[in-house]
C-alpha cells in the first residue's frame, strides 16, 4: 500500500470515529424521546452504510470531487430531518462544521457546494424552529473551519510538491554521481588502450624508421622501391607519428589525477584539442585562427577538455560540408576563443537552459547533458566566463575569455575534472 493511501485511510478511520462518537452521545442525550431515538439511530445508519458504499463504489467512477458533493448534499439532507425530530439539539450541530473541515481542495467549486450546503441546513433550522443564535454560532464556526482547513491543505500540498522537487533533485544527483563514475572508468578505460597502444607503436615507429634510414642508405634501388623510400615510407612514418600523438594526447587527457595550477602553452593545447576531436570532425571543413598566445596559467588538461566538449559539439551540430571554425587571440590579460559552426542553431528556450546539468538537446544515448555544465564550471574555476550566440538554422559561437593568469586561488577554483561531451 502506498504511503498516500495509508494516510488516506488513516484519515477516513478517524472521521468516522468521530462521527459515531458525536452519534452515540445524541443519541443519549434524546433517550426515551422515541421518535427522536429512532430517526437518529436510522438516519445514522443510512448515513453510515451510505458513505462506505460512496467511498468504496462511487469514487472510483464518477471521481472523489462528485462523490464528496453528493455525499455533503445527502449528509445536509440528514442533518436536517435529524434536526427537525430532535428539535434542533445542540450536539446534532456538532455535525454541521465536523462536515465542512474535509471538504476543501478537491475542484474549484468547492467554496460554492459549501456555501449551498451551510444555506441549506440553516434555512430548514429556521424555518423548523431552531435558535438563531445556535445557528450563528455553529455556521460561523463551520465558516472559520473550513478556511483553516483550506489554508492547511493548501499550505500540506505546497510542502508535498517541495519534497517532491527535493527528490526529483536528489534523483538528478544520483544519477550525475552514476555518470561521473561511468565517465571516469571510461577515462581510465581510454587512458590503459593507449598505453597498450604505445607499446606497439614505438616499435613500429622504429622498425618503419630503420627502414626508411637503410633503404636510403642502399645506392642501387629499382624505380618502385625508390618510390617506397621518396613518398611511402615517409608518407607512413608521418601517419605513425600521427597516431603516436593522438596516443601521448589521450593518455595525458585520461590521467585521473589532480591536476594543479601551472604555466603552460596554450597554442600547443589549443592543437592537442583539435587532434582528439579531429575524429568528431572528418566530415566538416575545420578552420584555425590561431593568434600566438604564448604561456599561461592554469590547468592545460581542463584547458583541453573544455575544447574538445566545445568542438565535438560543434562537429555534432553541423552536417557534412559545414565549417567549424576555430579561433584564438589576445586581448591584454584576456584570452579570448571562439568556437563557430554553421550547424543547425538553437531557439532560444534550449539557450536558456544549455548549462543546466543533465539538459540535452540530443537524442537519447548520444549525449549526458553534462558536458557544457561541466565546462562551465572549469571556465568560471579559472577566473572567466563563456557566452553562447545562437540562431535556428544559421549555426552556433561559443565565446570563451580566460585571464592569462587566474585571479581565482587554486583551493577555491579546483574545478570538477568530469570527462563528458555534449549538451
Amino acid at each position: 500500500m502506498a504511503d498516500s493511501e495509508r494516510v488516506q485511510r488513516g484519515i477516513q478511520g478517524v472521521a468516522g470515529m468521530g462521527a459515531s462518537v458525536a452519534n452515540l452521545a445524541l443519541l443519549l442525550s434524546v433517550w426515551g424521546q422515541w421518535s427522536a431515538v429512532l430517526a437518529v439511530a436510522g438516519v445514522s445508519v443510512v448515513l453510515t452504510l451510505f458513505n462506505a458504499v460512496l467511498a468504496e463504489r462511487l469514487v472510483p467512477r464518477i471521481g472523489r470531487a462528485r462523490a464528496e458533493a453528493i455525499r455533503m448534499g445527502i449528509n445536509a439532507a440528514g442533518i436536517c430531518l435529524i434536526g427537525i425530530h430532535t428539535r434542533w439539539h445542540v450536539l446534532l450541530w456538532v455535525f454541521v462544521p465536523y462536515n465542512m473541515l474535509w471538504y476543501f481542495g478537491l475542484d474549484s467549486w468547492v467554496r460554492p457546494r459549501m456555501a449551498i450546503y451551510l444555506m441549506s441546513i440553516d434555512g430548514v433550522a429556521l424555518a423548523t424552529g431552531a435558535e438563531p443564535a445556535t445557528v450563528l454560532s455553529f455556521s460561523i464556526i463551520g465558516i472559520f473551519g473550513y478556511l483553516v482547513s483550506e489554508k492547511r491543505g493548501a499550505l500540506l500540498t505546497e510542502k508535498n510538491l517541495e519534497l517532491g522537487r527535493t527528490h526529483q533533485e536528489l534523483q538528478q544527483l544520483h544519477q550525475r554521481a552514476l555518470e561521473q563514475e561511468r565517465l571516469s572508468s571510461l577515462g581510465l578505460m581510454a587512458a590503459s588502450v593507449a598505453h597498450e597502444i604505445n607499446n606497439p607503436m614505438s616499435y613500429v615507429t622504429s622498425n618503419v624508421d630503420s627502414l626508411l634510414q637503410d633503404m636510403r642508405d642502399e645506392p642501387n634501388l629499382s624505380a618502385p622501391l625508390k618510390e617506397y623510400v621518396d613518398d611511402v615510407l615517409p608518407a607512413t612514418l608521418d601517419g605513425i607519428k600521427r597516431v603516436n600523438s593522438i596516443v601521448s594526447d589521450l593518455r595525458r587527457f585520461s590521467r585521473g589525477d589532480f591536476e594543479g595550477y601551472s604555466s603552460y602553452d596554450f597554442n600547443a593545447e589549443v592543437r592537442t584539442a583539435l587532434r582528439i576531436a579531429r575524429i568528431q570532425l572528418g566530415h566538416v571543413r575545420v578552420e584555425q585562427a590561431l593568434e600566438d598566445v604564448g604561456a599561461v596559467v592554469g590547468r592545460p588538461r581542463q584547458l583541453v577538455q573544455v575544447l574538445v566538449n566545445l568542438l565535438v559539439n560543434a562537429g555534432q551540430a553541423t552536417p557534412a560540408g559545414g565549417v567549424v571554425r576555430l579561433a584564438c587571440r589576445n586581448e591584454g590579460a584576456l584570452v579570448r576563443v571562439e568556437v563557430r559552426d554553421t550547424g543547425s542553431g538553437m531557439s532560444e528556450e534550449p539557450k536558456r537552459h544549455l548549462f543546466e546539468p543533465f539538459f540535452t538537446t540530443k537524442p537519447a544515448g548520444l549525449g549526458t547533458g553534462l558536458g557544457l555544465s561541466v565546462v562551465q564550471g572549469i571556465i568560471k574555476a579559472h577566473g572567466g566566463r563563456i557566452e553562447v550566440e545562437s540562431e535556428l538554422g544559421k549555426g552556433t559561437c561559443f565565446t570563451i575569455e580566460l585571464p592569462k593568469v587566474p585571479t581565482v586561488p587554486p583551493e577555491k577554483g579546483s574545478g570538477g575534472d568530469l570527462r563528458a561531451a555534449g549538451h
